[in-house]
């Protein structure tokens, strides 16, 4: 599992320049936050601030990231009151609680600009109780908010905006529909009744820390589509929490709260948050359970008896996560999964076409952007497919074919990143036999995505040419038609036994 994290592929190394920056951007926005003169608390809410900024904030282009940035405050600070507000009234703040968790679910139908209010939104009320905010403190928590915004986003977008340098990156928009069609208005419903499970269950368990519990099951629902995926995830939380509390009990505890070690500790968490996120969520919340074991010492509570509470705390909340997703308005994977693949697939077509244009002399066809397209979309099917490529899976057929789908997709993202490395060579010279190459790929994508109707006879296997000996672009296309030809045995074989079927 660390070996993963480690060797995961990093194009243009872009996992770990956001770690780093990020790590700088939120130090800054504490260092501001203290010299401004603002106390423990304040700055600890607007570390965190800058961590939501940096983190979920991640629309296409850099335009958008500011816009999403500048509308954090707009929705944090109406929420941080009411929470301050309503702290001494348990009844009416657990309703409002509830109803920020299923307003903020339901805000993913926006896309990447809804889940970033969504989450801030959750998170300013969580923070709130964390903190145990009242009313008399809103002023100070305003200012440090809006310090360690402006902080940190000096360095996103000015100090160190790599993204004016690359093309933007498509962010996948969750499944449409409408009413109980849309997927996240399924979710938002799931997402309240698994939270209203957690809040009354973590209350008997703390009637101080309830709010890990309904933290746990906001927290498996995010970035999540069926049933499966939020099993998963659940499932990952709870293994990264226990390893978390285990690293904490040996690290943080014996530290007591001591500010320089903690505070480079704090660093190393917040640069392992943001480096693994995309690869392990495992590893991620290892390193946000030691970041909140850290900031509990820098507060001067942290004990052996705390950590074993917020364990508790999150089997708790992973448990409300699961009862909402198999008895609430359920998402099968399957409903998902196909959705993902193909529009995966018709990502690699445009990666090849804009390609094989450019060879072929044409100033304006750039495959860049396609190809960076490409990846989050792999990224949702692995997430997709997650449920069945799982060690604990006991669908041992259905557990290969996905394994053999996600070594497919990722051989074609392979070639395709190799064919458009040489369309940018200048050199690069138009050879006749890319166009059949392309066509033969086109229809490979057409056999892979058009629609089956039962009854259908199966889909014409992909014909794959002889590989060429000299020709780099050539090369890498017949990789393609390879791992295209290849990917019909697991997609279309056996229509009455789908897929997915979770």
């Amino acid at each position: 599992m660390l070996k993963r994290v480690f060797v995961a592929p990093d194009p243009g190394r872009l996992r770990l320049r956001s770690a780093v920056r990020s790590v700088l951007g939120i130090g800054l926005a504490v260092t501001v936050c203290g010299l401004a003169g603002h106390s423990l608390v304040a700055a600890v809410i607007g570390g965190l601030a800058a961590l939501l900024a940096l983190f979920t904030v991640t629309d296409a282009t850099v335009r958008g990231q500011l816009v999403t940035t500048a509308l954090l405050p707009a929705v944090g600070f109406p929420v941080l009151a009411a929470a301050a507000v309503l702290h001494d009234h348990p009844v009416t703040r657990d309703t409002v609680f509830l109803a920020v968790v299923g307003a903020g679910v339901y805000a993913r139908r926006w896309g990447p600009r809804g889940h970033a209010l969504g989450v801030f939104a959750f998170m300013t009320f969580f923070a709130a109780q964390f903190l145990h905010t009242e009313p008399g403190r809103l002023p100070e928590l305003y200012a440090a908010v809006t310090l360690a915004l402006l902080a940190s986003s000096t360095v996103r977008f000015g100090l160190w905006c790599y993204e004016r340098r690359l093309p933007p990156a498509a962010v996948p928009a969750p499944p449409g529909g409408r009413g109980l069609a849309r997927t996240t208005t399924r979710q938002a419903i799931q997402a309240t009744a698994g939270a209203t499970f957690a809040l009354v269950a973590g209350q008997l368990l703390s009637d101080q820390r309830w709010y890990w519990a309904v933290g746990a099951t906001w927290w498996i629902f995010v970035n999540t589509t069926s049933r499966g995926e939020t099993l998963v995830r659940g499932f990952r939380r709870a293994l990264g929490t226990v390893l978390g509390i285990a690293l904490g009990l040996v690290v943080a505890v014996p530290l007591h709260g001591a500010v320089v070690p903690t505070v480079a500790l704090l660093a190393v968490s917040v640069f392992g948050v943001f480096y693994t996120a995309a690869v392990s969520y495992t590893w991620m919340m290892l390193a946000v359970t030691l970041l909140a074991g850290l900031l509990y010492g820098l507060l001067g509570v942290l004990d052996p008896a705390l950590l074993a509470l917020r364990l508790a705390e999150t089997g708790v909340g992973a448990l409300g996560a699961t009862l909402a997703v198999l008895c609430v308005l359920p998402v099968t994977t399957h409903a998902t999964t196909d959705a993902w693949i193909q529009r995966a697939l018709r990502c690699v077509h445009l990666c090849t076409a804009e390609a094989a244009a450019r060879l072929a002399g044409s100033e304006t066809a750039d495959p860049t952007p396609h190809v960076a397209a490409l990846e989050p979309l792999l990224s949702r099917v692995r997430l997709s497919l997650a449920p069945l490529v799982h060690p604990l899976s006991p669908l041992r057929a259905r557990k290969a074919r996905a394994r053999r789908v996600l070594a497919l997709l990722d051989d074609c993202a392979r070639e395709v990143r190799g064919l458009a490395a040489v369309a940018a060579d200048p050199e690069a010279s138009h050879d006749a036999r890319l166009t059949a190459a392309c066509r033969r790929v086109e229809a490979a994508v057409e056999a892979l995505t058009t629609p089956q109707l039962p009854g259908d006879a199966p889909a014409a296997t992909v014909s794959v040419a002889h590989p060429p000996e000299a020709e780099p672009a050539l090369m890498h296309l017949h990789g393609l038609e390879r791992a295209l030809a290849e990917l019909s045995a697991p997609l279309r074989s056996s229509p009455r036994s789908p897929l997915v079927d979770a």
